[in-house]
């Protein structure tokens, strides 16, 4: 941003706001309508075959918009987390010891749907009795976003392990797809190295996702460590994967 742009929005918190509150109103807008899809989703199982067979097209359609619907209100909840500054000092970070068992299964419960939906298998792997120190909500957010992205490259599976790795807890979403673009390997890397957000008129990217990633894997300190995010090509299901490191 130029600096001439730069004061101009600083000096403008009116406008700020203005927008902080639009972006609110989609994301409540949004999430009405993403509940009424999961509704719609939801049915038994014998009603949901019977509405398969007689319609499946229309089926995946509503799946298809329940995916778009997701990523939508995903990146509306990221702007409001960065307007209200995620990683500086004031924002109610809220770091505590917690189950890794109820962290999976909350990113389960909320992702199940979704994948149910588009016919994609989703696998975990982690330790049961496993406790780690993070903020729930902020890590929550992060792994159902690489979730959300990782459906655009799965072929059928999807994977979240969590496993302890020397000083850290790694948190892996991994696919059986093609693998990462080289540019999307290029953005994780620049997430974290310099901060940049390029939006990537190209492939609908903003970049936005790894952003808002990396910083809450920064807030993660202890001691002389911090966490980090990385995307790789590879990993247990031979595609995308997406990393979480925690401190």
């Amino acid at each position: 941003m130029d600096d001439d742009l730069s004061q101009h929005y600083q000096g403008s918190p009116e406008l700020l706001m203005f927008l902080a509150s639009t972006v609110h109103d989609m994301k409540n807008s949004i999430s009405v309508l993403s509940g009424t899809l999961e509704h719609l989703l939801a049915t038994p199982p014998a009603a949901q075959a019977a509405a398969a067979a007689a319609g499946p097209a229309q089926y995946q359609e509503l799946g298809q918009m329940l995916y778009q619907t997701r990523r939508l209100n995903d990146s509306l909840i990221q702007l409001l987390a960065l307007y209200k500054e995620v990683g500086k000092p004031g924002y109610p970070f809220d770091p505590a010891p917690r189950s890794v068992r109820e962290l999976v299964e909350q990113v389960e419960g909320q992702a199940r749907i979704l994948l149910h939906s588009r016919g994609i298998a989703f696998e975990t792997d982690f330790a049961p009795d496993a406790i780690w120190t993070f903020d729930e909500e902020l890590v929550i957010g992060v792994l159902v976003h690489a979730i959300n992205n990782a459906i655009r490259y799965t072929r059928d599976r999807i994977r979240l392990s969590v496993r302890k790795d020397g000083d850290f807890l790694e948190l892996r979403v991994e696919d059986n797809g093609s693998g990462f673009p080289q540019a999307m390997l290029d953005a994780g890397a620049n997430a974290m190295d310099t901060r940049e957000v390029r939006v990537r008129f190209s492939s609908n990217s903003s970049g936005l996702g790894l952003y808002f990633s990396s910083e809450v894997a920064r807030m993660h300190r202890h001691r002389q460590r911090t966490g980090a995010i990385a995307l790789e090509n590879g990993g247990s299901l031979g595609g995308g994967c997406f990393v979480l490191r925690l401190p």
